[in-house]
């Protein structure tokens, strides 16, 4: 009989962080389908449970008079409760982690393309053969949307380049990326040693979205340098910039380490600037009093001894 009251309070305790996971998802994307669809869960079921939870808190949670609608002050409190009672739980499995005292567990990165596409496939090796018994799951996403997994619980680590701390997300520096002019083989600034931003004057340049934040830095420095290009081509991805600029017709600013595969293959050439430098910092972000278990811990610890200047497992 103990044993099945042990296994009725463990379950027991699963709805509970299951039912607070789906409250939380859903006022964080302001959502009953969003929150659903992250649940594996209906949407009529979804707006039952929250039905049947103001019912019984004898409040109303969300402010349905207006879209898209806000919590109320009780729906805000009751967040509070369910990030809580979610961040006890990360906790919980994190001492049992310790006590078996072996690397074992899940780590879910979301990463923009630039480090995912150009590195994460190594690190990944590495990562694997180092500790075999972890679960290492990675995405590519857009920045904005690496921060939005982060809050929604949907990834534990994320690695953008400029990051930012705010009152729920805290950055682990990781590391600060020379940034390059590059340029076609064929290119005529191809055999320079060195440039200087008033070369690039009048160039063809392949940039980045203006909704990136590297997009601001670059334009900031060739501004503050005095340069002027032609923006021909812009692009939300960093491949499609390199693309762009093997097929020989415009030139780019790039994070040297990102251009590796395609200087081997001999299609793009990377000259350093002279001064001033420019410099892309990359971080590691998370949600503040996130608990990280053993494979979390040891995840960032990897990444952080991967020199800067260096391709990574090169």
């Amino acid at each position: 009989m103990g044993l099945d009251i042990s296994s009725a309070y463990a379950t027991i305790a699963v709805l509970l962080f299951d039912h607070c996971k789906l409250f939380r998802d859903i006022a964080v994307h302001r959502s009953v389908s969003r929150g659903a669809e992250m649940n594996g869960i209906s949407q009529s079921a979804a707006s039952q449970h929250i039905h049947e939870l103001e019912r019984r808190l004898k409040t109303t949670l969300l402010d349905r008079r207006r879209r898209p609608w806000n919590l109320t002050a009780a729906g805000r409190s009751y967040l509070e409760l369910c990030r809580e009672v979610l961040r006890r739980e990360e906790e919980f499995l994190a001492g049992l982690d310790e006590l078996a005292r072996r690397v074992q567990g899940e780590v879910r990165v979301a990463s923009i393309y630039s480090v995912g596409l150009s590195e994460m496939s190594r690190i990944q090796e590495e990562f694997g053969r180092l500790y075999p018994e972890c679960n290492l799951h990675v995405s590519y996403l857009r920045p904005n949307k690496i921060y939005e997994a982060l809050l929604s619980d949907q990834a534990d680590l994320g690695l953008v380049s400029y990051p930012e701390s705010t009152r729920e997300l805290t950055v682990i520096p990781w590391r600060q990326e020379e940034m390059c002019v590059a340029v076609a083989a064929g290119h005529p600034l191809a055999g320079r040693e060195r440039v200087t931003p008033a070369d690039l004057d009048g160039c063809d340049f392949a940039g980045f979205d203006t909704d990136l934040q590297i997009r601001h830095e670059v334009d900031r420095f060739l501004r503050e340098a005095g340069a002027e290009v032609h923006m021909a081509m812009e692009f939300d991805n960093i491949q499609m910039v390199k693309e762009a600029v093997a097929l020989g017709a415009c030139v780019s600013i790039l994070p040297a380490r990102t251009m590796q595969a395609e200087i081997a293959q001999g299609r793009l050439v990377s000259i350093p600037l002279r001064e001033p430098e420019l410099r892309r910092p990359v971080g590691i972000v998370h949600r503040r009093r996130k608990q990280f278990n053993r494979a979390m811990t040891r995840f960032v610890e990897l990444l952080r001894q991967i020199p800067e200047r260096e391709p990574a497992f090169a």
